[in-house]
């Protein structure tokens, strides 16, 4: 029992401060670029906590898997002071890109220190303690770390690598749970933020790497594209990711009783 709610807990913790540092990148560039933030949350399904501040309801949610900032003219245009809808092309792609570039910069720094660290024990097993060479060692895993899920990506899209071999909710919560000691705990943090920052920067619709790929294509076009087809797009990418979650939960899950 003891066991099961130490996993739980760690699950719980490294879902909700992923989301909770990606939707804060969207939060905090937004409030910078003086756009209108009405609601910041943290999860889906019903409020279990919130609070009402000057401009903006912050809420938390029960179910752990996802979060939202919700700005003045993002789904619909508005007139009023701080819309999203008035901001510059610039300001947008900045907001919508925040998320994903703190998620992948967190993952960058934690796993670089993460190899500092793994460096120095190995050359005390009775070396001299040089931190020139740990800061080498640890560029250098660094990048072969970027380079390995940058490599996984292409593989994906390739069709080298399958549907099967990507892990969802249910494949991370148990890879969290096996982790035995904070430094593994930690690796794991970094690696799915990574992961996540990288994911959400691919140009599929519902994803922010399509809602910046729209804003492109606005900033082309010199105008919005019609809302009647950007929703369409959006649900057609909503659509996707929905049976694509379920594919990788089924196949987490099979994996999990074999």
């Amino acid at each position: 029992m003891i066991s099961f709610l130490l996993s739980a807990i760690k699950i719980i913790f490294l879902l909700g401060f992923l989301i909770l540092i990606h939707e804060g990148g969207h939060f905090f560039v937004a409030k910078f670029c003086k756009v209108k933030v009405n609601e910041f949350a943290i999860g889906f399904g019903p409020t279990i906590w919130k609070k009402q501040g000057k401009q903006t309801k912050y809420a938390l949610r029960l179910i752990p898997l996802g979060g939202f900032v919700n700005m003045e003219g993002e789904e619909q245009e508005s007139d009023e002071d701080g819309s999203f809808s008035k901001a510059s092309i610039l300001k947008r792609i900045s907001i919508v890109s925040a998320g994903a570039i703190v998620n992948i910069s967190f993952g960058l720094i934690v796993y670089f220190i993460l190899m500092i660290i793994y460096h120095s024990a190995m050359e005390l097993l009775p070396s001299e303690n040089n931190i020139g060479n740990h800061i080498g060692f640890a560029f250098g895993q660094t990048k072969d770390f970027v380079i390995s899920i940058i490599d996984n990506l292409k593989q994906l899209f390739t069709g080298k690598l399958g549907v099967d071999q990507m892990m969802g909710p249910v494949g991370i919560s148990a890879t969290v749970a096996k982790t035995t000691d904070l430094f593994d705990f930690i690796y794991i943090l970094s690696l799915i933020s990574l992961s996540l920052g990288i994911t959400n920067l691919l140009p599929i619709p519902v994803l922010d790497g399509g809602k910046i790929l729209i804003l492109i294509i606005e900033a082309i076009r010199k105008k919005p594209l019609n809302k009647e087809l950007e929703l369409k797009i959006q649900l057609l990418g909503f659509s996707f990711i929905i049976a694509l979650s379920l594919l990788i939960t089924y196949n987490d899950i099979i994996k999990l009783i074999l």
